[in-house]
Parts: C-alpha cells; sequence; structure tokens
C-alpha cells in the first residue's frame, strides 16, 4: 500500500510514521522464563486521523515468527486523545485508549477480548503501554496484568531504530 500524506489531525504524531526495527528485544513476567525477541513495527499513514499499525516479532536465534499484531493508532482530530486498536495472532483483541504529549504515547486498555476455544490460560486482563523517542529512535514498554498476576508488571522492552 502507498503511503499517503499525513492527516492533519496527525501532526503531533508525525515523529512515529515509518518503519522501526529492533536488534533485541527483553520480555519478562513472573509466570514465565524472560526471554528475547527481534520486533519490526510499521505506522503507516493512509489519508485518514489514523495511522495503519504492524508488528512482527521473531525468535533471534531461530528467526521463526512469535507474535503478530495488526491494528489502528487513531487520534481524535482537535484533541491529544488517541485510541490504538489492535488484534494479535493468538486470539486477543484490544483497544488501548490515552494521550501523546510531546514525542511521548501513554495508553491503558480499555477493552479486552479474546477467543476462549483454543487458547491457553492465564488471560490477560489489563494492558499499559507507553511509546517515547524521536525521528530516529523510539522504545516501546508493555506492561500486563493476567488472571494469576492481577497486577500490571513490565512485560516488554524494546529500543528500535527508524529503518526508511
Amino acid at each position: 500500500m502507498n503511503r499517503l500524506p499525513l492527516h492533519d489531525a496527525l501532526k503531533s504524531l508525525a515523529w512515529l510514521e515509518g518503519t522501526w526495527k529492533t536488534e533485541a528485544g527483553k520480555g519478562k513476567f513472573p509466570t514465565i522464563k524472560s526471554f528475547g525477541y527481534h520486533e519490526e513495527i510499521r505506522f503507516t499513514s493512509i489519508g485518514q486521523p489514523m495511522l495503519n499499525y504492524e508488528s512482527q516479532t521473531w525468535h533471534p536465534e531461530k528467526k521463526t515468527p512469535m507474535h503478530r499484531e495488526v491494528g489502528f493508532l487513531k487520534i481524535i482530530p482537535g484533541t491529544n486523545k488517541v485510541k490504538f486498536i489492535l488484534s494479535h495472532n493468538f486470539g486477543l483483541t484490544t483497544i488501548e485508549e490515552g494521550v501523546v504529549d510531546a514525542q511521548r504515547i501513554k495508553l491503558d486498555s480499555t477493552s479486552i477480548a479474546r477467543v476462549t476455544e483454543g487458547t491457553k490460560d492465564p488471560a490477560v486482563t489489563q494492558l499499559r503501554r507507553e511509546f517515547f523517542g524521536n525521528e530516529n529512535t523510539l522504545e516501546q514498554i508493555v506492561y500486563m496484568a493476567t488472571t494469576n498476576t492481577q497486577e500490571l508488571t513490565e512485560h516488554l522492552r524494546a529500543t528500535y531504530i527508524k529503518v526508511d
């Protein structure tokens, strides 16, 4: 898909548009063994007051796919309020809402739904996500709570370099 001009409402998110790649991200959680991953994320203008979003992670040694997300980062025109609508490849859909302030986005989940057949417990009950950076580097931290942890705990942390 060709990149369309950035919608005027997205000026506060212009720094985010493009493809970002990390050498190594780190994952951890009280109920699992810590792990590393590589990731590429893409924010693409579609000419509307939102950016298309894609994320693909893969195993650092095996090079096999791990996690995929697709969705939209939508800004409410005339405000600094954003909504991040995501579908995850393991049967989860999330809506995260928050604000953009300078080159920092803070989001908290307002809706989490999951396919129950074929998915394993524990279930994700809450997410918090932060993006911050500039035109050349980006950091993302994801916090998660599940049915067996009850409180938000850092789960993922990655630093990205812009590749286009």
